[in-house]
């Protein structure tokens, strides 16, 4: 089983079009739809997703689910709701009586203040309905994202794309490296390994797993197995390299930490951080 929890869907023929990616982008400005993930994922044995939201709009969340009643690859969905407004809870309510509805992804701007507005008593919100939160963060925001998990033990956590840590195969950012250490003090704190091929600052990108090992062995240690999440960021992977060029890396890198790793990394934590549908 291989669950992946960072795939995007949207469809820029939809009378409305979509907010994300710009009609100037040629190479993600298509379909994107489980359909088109499934021909590139389950040849790497990828037998599930995680959706993460792709659109500001709110009824996109909707859309996702409907989507999703008829696509039991798709086993959860983070989706877009704006904290610090009046009808934040309103909307946790709606959408959360769909048992797909997994959580909520929140970019750094919350994490330049977590004081201002409502943000603080809005997150209370996901712990009563027991849905998690991505995070979408870089190195400055680590000592804010502290702050809520300190405030918060019951919320879960999941880091977005290794805290956009600059990979150039050698020791990873110390200030990155001491701010993912302190985030794995707290027990609910989870790193998402995804989008690494995104981080590199070398090109053409390699597709050596070494390369990437100083940064990946950087979160194994911090984090350990039961806390590093697998997540291909697709389409927008595709910026760096190929669906399975991506997959091949990590792969590589938990291969050589046994098989009760790489299930946990693939499948197993996941469950624990999203608590994902299972579906027939």
């Amino acid at each position: 089983m291989i669950i992946d929890t960072h795939t995007h869907f949207y469809d820029p023929t939809r009378p409305e079009g979509v907010p994300w990616p710009s009609a100037d982008n040629p190479l993600l400005y298509r379909q994107v739809l489980p359909e088109h993930f499934r021909a590139l994922a389950e040849p790497c044995g990828v037998t599930g997703t995680v959706v993460v939201e792709a659109s500001a709009w709110l009824e996109d969340n909707q859309w996702i689910l409907d989507i999703a009643a008829d696509e039991p690859f798709i086993v959860g969905l983070v989706g877009h709701v704006d904290p610090n407004v009046e009808e934040f809870g309103g909307n946790i309510d709606r959408f959360a009586e769909n048992p797909l509805f997994r959580g909520i992804r929140c970019g750094g701007g919350y994490f330049d203040d977590v004081e201002r507005g409502s943000f603080l008593k809005d997150l209370e919100k996901l712990v009563e309905k027991d849905l998690e939160l991505d995070v979408l963060i870089s190195k400055q925001h680590f000592g804010q994202l502290l702050e809520v998990a300190k405030r918060m033990p019951e919320l879960r956590i999941v880091i977005n794309h290794i805290g956009h840590v600059p990979i150039d195969g050698k020791a990873p950012d110390s200030e990155w490296l001491e701010g993912i250490q302190r985030a794995a003090e707290y027990s609910q704190i989870y790193m998402k390994v995804s989008a690494v091929l995104e981080q590199c600052k070398v090109e053409p990108v390699p597709s050596d797993s070494g390369f990437y090992e100083p940064t990946l062995e950087a979160m194994w240690e911090a984090f350990g197995e039961d806390r590093l999440v697998y997540g291909s960021n697709w389409p927008v992977c595709e910026r760096a390299s190929d669906f399975a060029t991506a997959f091949g890396v990590v792969e590589a890198f938990f291969f050589g930490k046994g098989e009760e790793a790489r299930e946990k990394y693939f499948w197993k934590n996941a469950k624990a951080a999203y608590k994902w549908v299972e579906r027939s």
